[in-house]
């Protein structure tokens, strides 16, 4: 019995290895956004709270001082959220980045495997042809066998 050996079987086993190696840059870059996100929120939250302590100084007896250095807090963290800002779209820019190489590694498997499967389709079809060669001359071989005795 034949055996069906597929040409570029090291090639594909590499688009394989290459689409993993993607999927798992994918999931590092959607944790790299994940982190910068968090690190926005925080940073809102944190701005938030100190938006809160100048209403609160400032419905009471003012403290100057305290609202000036809490405008200022307020001013810095903003900066920070600017450069956290910047921070993130880099990291949704590379996310998309991985995003689009793990496509083109998902569209290069599957184009490979869909080209194994019609290797093997033309491999079985080539056996049955070879099959029924085989039944042929053993029917013809048998039916002159016969014929031949008789005479």
């Amino acid at each position: 019995m034949a055996k069906f050996i597929y040409k570029l079987q090291n090639v594909l086993n590499i688009k394989e290895r290459l689409e993993t190696q993607a999927k798992t840059e994918f999931a590092e870059a959607m944790n790299r956004v994940s982190i910068e996100e968090e690190k926005l929120r925080a940073l809102i939250e944190r701005r938030n709270t100190y938006i809160e302590d100048v209403r609160r100084l400032s419905s009471g007896r003012l403290n100057v001082a305290l609202v000036r250095r809490s405008n200022e807090y307020i001013k810095t963290i903003e900066e920070f959220m600017n450069q956290q800002a910047v921070v993130l779209r880099i990291a949704q820019k590379n996310l998309e980045k991985c995003r689009e190489k793990l496509n083109e590694a998902v569209q290069d498997r599957k184009i490979h495997e869909k080209l194994k499967e019609k290797a093997f389709e033309e491999f079985k079809l080539e056996l049955n042809v070879e099959e029924k060669k085989e039944i042929d001359q053993l029917v013809s071989f048998t039916y002159n066998d016969k014929s031949g005795r008789e005479d």
